[in-house]
């Protein structure tokens, strides 16, 4: 058997592979390789989750941001699109639909939007808890300090999720303003997990000047952070950015990083994204045969969701809430899998 064959049965038992073996393994991916591996991660996939696929409610409650990351869609300096931002009133009545489709978790995502400070935000998550003791909130709301982080932990916050988007500072200072830097934001993640929220982070497949040897570095941060979740995703340029006309990442080579991901960290939830949905009509049911075990409808409101576009053809901006739950749920069937009304917490509980 070739070495790469080797290196995945490897993983599988010690759950661990040095950086030359991971830039091994990625630069020798094969169609032969990719069977092989998702034969074994949707194998434990199972054996750690079953058939359950957990559903996040998806609340993209303003789009309004204060960086200007290079791939972005919604960043500062783009003088192209309609900027808004909900309520709490309006956030709050998101929950409720999602509620009664089932949800059991609320993602509230935006942009770093200044408007929404500690206070104003820790009083939106107080209020959430308040009406849904039983629900999981998560926040997707960027780089903040460690105070503001404890204060929304406080106010009953359970989940944070962000993205360390590529482990290497010279990478990132390819994608990123000088203001911002990957020192700064693995710092916050360790914060996020010394105060004892649930964790996930993650990284864009097939960015602008990425390498075999960043991935190998991200695949390596991962193992050493242990977070809860891990949210993977190609990069698809937007046209309003300096990489619309780069290529896009693809779908083979995020579905073989997934696989990957579901073998390093069996207990691990894994989504299968909107962008793998939108670079493939099946990329989200290839996702979780590949091992992934989450998906995130959207309960945003219509009306604003095609201006919450990070990237090009977005897939879901027109449809309701019930759309979205009804069609990821016949989606999974069809696969033999089965959406759970549930918090759907990790089972990877080292924080």
């Amino acid at each position: 058997m070739k070495e790469e064959f080797h290196l995945i049965d490897q993983l599988e038992i010690d759950q661990f592979l040095s950086r030359d073996e991971w830039i091994f393994l990625i630069e020798h991916r094969s169609d032969a390789l990719e069977r092989y591996l998702f034969e074994k991660s949707e194998a434990v996939r199972i054996r750690e989750y079953g058939h359950d696929i957990y559903i996040r409610g998806l609340i993209e409650f303003t789009n309004y941001c204060h960086n200007d990351c290079y791939y972005c869609g919604i960043r500062k300096s783009n003088p192209n699109i309609l900027r808004y931002r909900l309520s709490p009133s309006e956030i709050l009545s998101c929950c409720h639909i999602g509620y009664e489709l089932g949800f059991r978790t609320f993602v509230l995502q935006g942009g770093e939007d200044n408007w929404f400070t500690t206070k104003r935000m820790a009083e939106i998550v107080a209020e959430i808890h308040s009406h849904f003791p039983d629900c999981a909130i998560t926040l997707s709301i960027g780089e903040r300090s460690r105070e503001s982080y404890q204060a929304l932990f406080d106010a009953g916050a359970d989940r944070y999720l962000l993205r360390h988007e590529t482990y290497d500072p010279v990478h990132y200072r390819r994608l990123h303003p000088d203001s911002l830097s990957a020192v700064h934001r693995r710092k916050c993640l360790w914060d996020l997990k010394e105060i004892g929220y649930q964790i996930g982070t993650g990284f864009m497949v097939g960015s602008p000047f990425q390498t075999a040897e960043n991935l190998a570095d991200d695949l390596l941060f991962l193992k050493e952070l242990n977070p809860q979740m891990v949210g993977i995703g190609p990069f698809i340029p937007h046209h309003d950015t300096q990489f619309a006309h780069e290529p896009p990442g693809t779908l083979e080579l995020t579905l073989f990083l997934l696989g990957l991901i579901r073998l390093m960290i069996p207990k691990v939830l894994l989504p299968a994204t909107t962008a793998l949905g939108t670079i493939s009509p099946q990329g989200r049911e290839l996702g979780i045969r590949a091992g992934a075990n989450v998906v995130m409808p959207n309960l945003s409101p219509t009306e604003v969701r095609k201006n919450y576009l990070l990237y090009d053809n977005k897939i879901c901006t027109g449809e309701e809430s019930a759309q979205c739950r009804g069609c990821l749920e016949q989606r999974m069937a069809s696969i033999g899998y089965q959406v759970v009304v549930s918090r759907g917490d990790s089972r990877n509980r080292s924080i």
